[in-house]
């Protein structure tokens, strides 16, 4: 079978309001000529990835998603499947986004959910957006999972939060963008903190045993000060992202390589 080949894939984790420096990291590397043509993201990763892959700018997705208030965001559920309800999330995506599915959008797009009834990783890339990504950004507990053709599904990042598998044989260069660093925590004064912990250190792992599939991995530490739920500092952890970025692209000749490879992104290959 064919595959078109891809010059540039990016992967985008999920991480909650920190997946606000995924816009920066986009940022930076739109400045420095570098244009990703194909995206793999989990939860706020989907979310940042859709917007991108729907033709919005980095600094428009910082306008569109940027809030100080947290229920802007989600508010208290009445199920029972989940404390909160991702209402703010969904609201914004059905008012800005012009593609309604995956093939209408400007840039290719994976979206990673949590088959949570067989217990494996889905990789979504057609039919309905909105749906998808609202599935892949419901964190058990925390959110009320969403059925889809009869199946549940909850947040990709349950077991792929740094998704570079679909990429991994359809791009020249993968880069990676991890919002997810883990340190010492001693505040478990609420449920919610409880799940969020629980949730975080499940994915530490993953860079680790990842690191390699990328030709640059983006993972600023100093996002490890920002609650996963907390938008009131989206312009910080923007300008984090890019930052990290832009100082990691003057350490390497990555651009040069990506620019030089550029013009044979119509070729296939044999799968």
């Amino acid at each position: 079978m064919d595959q078109k080949i891809f010059n540039t894939g990016i992967v985008l984790s999920g991480g909650g309001a920190r997946g606000f420096a995924h816009a920066g990291v986009l940022q930076a590397l739109n400045e420095a000529g570098i244009y990703p043509d194909v995206i793999s993201g989990t939860s706020a990763g989907a979310i940042a990835g859709v917007l991108y892959a729907d033709g919005y700018k980095p600094s428009e997705i910082i306008e569109i998603m940027g809030s100080h208030r947290w229920l802007d965001f989600m508010t208290p559920s009445v199920s029972k499947t989940g404390l909160l309800e991702i209402s703010g999330v969904k609201k914004k995506l059905k008012q800005c986004l012009r593609a309604k599915t995956f093939e209408e959008l400007k840039i290719k797009l994976f979206v990673t959910a949590t088959d949570f009834n067989n217990g494996k990783a889905v990789y979504f890339s057609s039919g309905d957006l909105i749906k998808c990504v609202i599935a892949s950004a419901s964190i058990p507990v925390l959110f009320k999972p969403v059925i889809i053709d009869n199946i549940t599904y909850v947040d990709g990042g349950v077991l792929d939060n740094l998704p570079v598998k679909p990429l991994e044989k359809i791009c020249r260069f993968i880069i990676g963008s991890y919002v997810n660093p883990t340190g010492p925590e001693s505040d478990f004064t609420n449920l919610i903190k409880i799940a969020e912990r629980t949730f975080l250190l499940n994915l530490s792992r993953e860079v680790t045993a990842k690191k390699n599939k990328f030709d640059l991995l983006i993972a600023p530490p100093e996002l490890i000060k920002y609650p996963l739920l907390d938008p009131e500092k989206s312009e910080e952890v923007f300008r984090i992202g890019y930052e990290t970025t832009q100082k990691l692209l003057n350490s390497t000749d990555l651009a040069v390589k990506i620019s030089a490879a550029a013009g044979n992104t119509g070729q296939t290959m044999k799968e």
